[in-house]
Formats: C-alpha cells, structure tokens, sequence
C-alpha cells in the first residue's frame, strides 16, 4: 500500500487543532510506544507538532505514512533489555504498544494476546522508572468493563467505577485491567507519575482496514468502497447489527490523550465519544457518504458485548473538555481515505483482488 507523505489528513483534524491545547517544549523528550500503531503514529505526529523530541518505538513501522518521530526504533517490548533501550534519555512516556485487532481477533487468542501484552506492560512501567520518567500514560480499554454491564442494545453508559466488581469478556479486557493496577501500585510505592485513558473504539484514517486486526468502522468502510468500486451491492455484518457502540474520531483521541497527560488527574479515565449507534445504522452512514445504496446480509460470527458506550461525566469535569468531532465528520474523512486505499487496491495485481474478496465479514 502506499506510504502517504502529506500534513493534516484531515478537515476535521484541522478544525480541531484550533482548539485551546496544553503547552509544549522542545526540551522534553517523549517516547511513544506503539508508534507504528494507528494511534501511536498520530501521536507522535501531534507531539511534534507541538514542540516536542520524539522517540518512536514498535516493532514494525507505520504502515500508511512516514513517522514524524525524530527518532524511531525498532524494539521488542516483550524483552526487558529491549524495554531499558526505549526508554533511556526519556522525560515522558506514552505506553501504547499492545497486540491487538477487531473483535474476530481478539475473541480467538486470549492466551497469547494475555501474555505478550503483559510482557510489554511490566516490562515498560519498570523500564520508565529505572529511566527517570517524570511522567507515564498507560492507555487501556472499554474491554475492561464487565460483561454484565453491555447485554442490551440500550446499554447505561459505563462509568469509571463501574469496573469493578471486575468480569472483562476476554483476555484483552483482564490484561488491560491487569496493568492498570500496576500503574496505580507504581505510583503509591514507586512515586510513579502516572495517567491511565480508556478508549472507546477509536477509529480514523491511516489505520488498519483488512487482514483480521481493523475495526468495524474501517471494515464496513472498506466493504462499502468495495461495493461502490466493483457494483457489489451486498456487504455483511456479523450478528443481527443491532449491536451499538460508540465512537470516537482520532484527533479527538490524541487531543483528550495530550491533555490528560498534562492534568493532575491520576485515576482511570473514560476516552470516547458519548453516541450510542447500531452496527447497522453506522453501515448506513458510511453508504450515505459513499453514495452508493447497499444491502447488508448478516451473518454468524463474533459480535462482543451487545451494547457499550462511554460515561464523559468525569472527563468533562476533570478535563474541561469532551471530544469535539462529530461522526459524521470523522466517518467522512476515514471513508475518504479508505475509499482511496480500496481503488489502489483493486487496480493491483489479482492477488489483491483475491485477498479483498476474502475479507468479507465485519466484527462490532
């Protein structure tokens, strides 16, 4: 796929970085971890744009766009001595490297997605304070809320106590739990200066949008460009589609991530937009955008929780500040781009084709 060298992707990014930000320093140097994920790339993108030293770690570049990091370094996080390495020289860091996908990938690999990510988590909190770091941002997830708590489409929006009694529905959800108790002993026994964000599906461009690890929105945005490009009317969705979620558009992301690392607040914190949709109604926003009309068949596979939406109660209180891009908004821009990497996609070689038409089905 092609490596896009371009600045602001995005209107909706653009409109956003107008608002109000934390203040900036050349003379902080800052690692990200997972920068060669989606959103670690856009973070350190940000981070530079406001003045900072970046170092980028991960094991793999980004896929989609040269990193912005003054520096990047190819690291296996699951090693300690390699952990030590990224860390060194360090002021701040932001600890996004995990492994992780869609619900079809998370669903069928607890053990190993529980004991790599893991790894990666002890071994970065101990590497930031044998290194110094003044301050720490570990990113968790809404999967960490118990599975009791999402059965209805009309789900209550999650609040940050609602975590415990804790019941994650999987392996990603306890580790994610897991490490952010770690975080929290590390700052009552080590002194550790530590911020810990939920997100709540995340999306954008410059993300994964095939192979088994994207998404529902990139999913059902690239099955819809699949069906506009090539007059393939029929897309499907796992489950009924009546399974609602919420979601929140990247700049949004990186913008609440930059100003919860620049608060005092040190408790979990919600991170996503407060809009509660189907998976169906989302497939409709995307063909609307498209122009194309589409016919959803859906199908057997793995749905997760049947509703689960963010509680911003806190994160207006203690942020002064609540995600700002609409979804129709950030839906346009992801679409736009995806659409982009469809059309390149399609005018491959047949392997291309054959690859695209295995990607047929979508997770919430």
């Amino acid at each position: 796929m092609r490596r896009e060298n371009i600045g602001d992707i995005s209107t909706a990014t653009r409109e956003l970085e107008q608002q109000p930000r934390a203040g900036s320093t050349s003379n902080t140097r800052v690692v990200v971890t997972g920068a060669g994920g989606f959103i670690g790339h856009h973070l350190v993108t940000e981070l530079k744009h406001r003045g900072f030293w970046v170092r980028g770690v991960d094991v793999k570049y980004p896929e989609f766009r040269d990193t912005d990091a003054d520096e990047f370094l190819l690291r296996d996080l699951r090693s300690p001595s390699e952990c030590l390495e990224a860390l060194e020289g360090s002021h701040e860091a932001y600890a996004l490297a995990a492994d992780m996908g869609g619900m079809g990938y998370i669903a069928s690999r607890d053990a190993k997605i529980l004991h790599d990510n893991a790894l990666i988590n002890l071994n970065t909190i101990e590497a930031a304070r044998l290194s110094g770091v003044t301050r720490y941002l570990y990113t968790s997830s809404a999967c960490i809320y118990p599975e009791h708590l999402q059965t209805r489409e009309d789900v209550r929006a999650l609040k940050e106590e609602d975590a415990y009694p804790a019941c994650p529905q999987d392996g990603y959800g306890w580790e994610k739990l897991i490490s952010e108790r770690l975080c929290q002993y590390y700052a009552s026994d080590y002194g550790l200066n530590a911020r810990i964000v939920r997100f709540h599906n995340i999306f954008g461009p410059l993300g994964t949008w095939q192979g088994g690890r994207e998404k529902v929105p990139a999913a059902l945005c690239r099955k819809v460009a699949l069906a506009k490009l090539t007059g393939n009317d029929e897309i499907e969705i796992w489950g009924d589609g009546e399974q609602t979620r919420s979601f929140c558009y990247i700049a949004d992301c990186v913008e609440g991530i930059l100003r919860l690392m620049q608060s005092d607040y040190r408790a979990p914190l919600n991170l996503g937009q407060d809009r509660l949709i189907t998976i169906n109604q989302l497939a409709d926003l995307i063909s609307e955008i498209s122009g194309v009309t589409i016919r959803k068949s859906h199908i057997p596979g793995p749905e997760g929780v049947r509703g689960r939406n963010s509680d911003n109660s806190r994160l207006r209180a203690e942020l002064r500040w609540e995600p700002q891009v609409s979804l129709e908004d950030g839906l346009a821009e992801t679409y736009r781009w995806i659409e982009g990497e469809v059309q390149e996609m399609l005018a491959g070689p047949e392997t291309d084709l054959q690859i695209a038409a295995s990607f047929t089905s979508t997770s919430p």
